[in-house]
């Protein structure tokens, strides 16, 4: 018999699609194994508060469609901390609650890794973030319909980028991850992907551009990952400007990219992840993630997810430079 009886899920961080998924597969499978099931509104700050509700079946109805989460989520640097993470596996060891699954990035792994560790709180986490940048899986929830929010706004910036025989710099999301950069760059026929933390060439931006309009092209796309620095945009567009002559509109379509309905594959993906995760716990596994490896959900030891996965295919890059020409 398994020792989990009750368990508790939030989310953390950045939101992403599909994290409703993840929240009615863990609830209605916990219900159909005899589990209690609470949510835990705001993530580590709304358990510190002891925000904490129970959950059943029919009141996860009705929410895989929608973007966002129903449990909010929230960043809590104070979780950094030995003691708030102490009074946190009091607040679920007084609360009854037998396991916690986050749901959230590499930070929100992090803390459930250390309650785990420091307190022996069995932990699942769920990879949910749209940057794609957990180390240990393929994939993250949410990512694939981020990627089809902007490409569908850079579809249409197109329209009129050659109405008008514009330039766009079109600012994705990507502090650390080039993933959504690469991905839209792909996807839309970018003349340029400029990624995070790689020293911009203007002069190859300023070639390309003039080499298309020499060819006939009637407009061009940069897509620039918003890396550390704010307004990589504007940098870029002063730059051209300044150096070459060139004049090109910027378009930040920020948040845009984290709303709106989860694509199939993000439910799919994040239904399988928030099963496996109550069958792991139920399994007496202590310390895990749901993982996307060679294709498959699976589980992985969650030390193997906690840092990030800044890192780029040089594939992807030449499949952009080849097919912008």
């Amino acid at each position: 018999m398994s020792k989990i009886k009750t368990i508790a899920i939030l989310c953390s961080g950045g939101d992403s699609p599909g994290m409703n998924c993840a929240i009615r597969a863990i609830v209605r499978t916990a219900v159909h194994e005899g589990l209690e099931v609470f949510g835990i509104q705001k993530g580590y700050q709304g358990l510190l508060e002891g925000n904490v509700r129970p959950l059943s079946a029919s009141s996860v109805g009705n929410i895989l469609q929608h973007g966002g989460t129903i449990l909010q989520t929230s960043r809590c640097p104070e979780f950094h901390e030995v003691e708030t993470r102490k009074e946190a596996a009091h607040i679920l060891k007084r609360k009854k609650i037998d396991a916690l699954v986050v749901i959230g990035g590499d930070g929100s792994f992090n803390g459930a890794y250390k309650l785990q560790s420091e307190h022996g709180i069995p932990v699942i986490g769920i990879p949910g973030t749209i940057d794609n940048d957990i180390s240990g899986t393929d994939y993250t929830i949410g990512f694939d319909t981020a990627v089809k929010n902007a490409v569908d706004a850079v579809d249409k910036i197109r329209d009129t980028a050659n109405s008008h025989a514009r330039t766009f710099i079109v600012e994705v999301m990507g502090k650390r991850s080039p993933a959504i950069a690469l991905n839209v760059g792909i996807c839309t026929g970018a003349e340029n992907v400029v990624l995070p933390a790689e020293k911009i060439d203007f002069n190859k931006i300023a070639s390309d551009i003039d080499r298309g309009i020499k060819r006939g092209k009637t407009s061009s796309i940069i897509i620039a990952a918003e890396g550390e620095i704010e307004g990589v945009g504007h940098v870029i567009q002063k730059e051209l400007k300044e150096k070459f002559n060139i004049s090109a509109h910027v378009c930040i379509l920020g948040h845009i990219q984290r709303g709106g309905n989860p694509n199939p594959m993000d439910r799919v993906l994040a239904s399988q992840m928030g099963h496996l995760a109550v069958k792991a716990l139920i399994a007496d596994n202590k310390c895990h993630a749901t993982v996307v490896r060679l294709g498959k959900v699976t589980l992985a030891p969650l030390q193997e997810c906690l840092t990030k996965k800044t890192e780029f295919s040089l594939d992807e890059v030449d499949l952009v430079n080849t097919l912008s020409i």
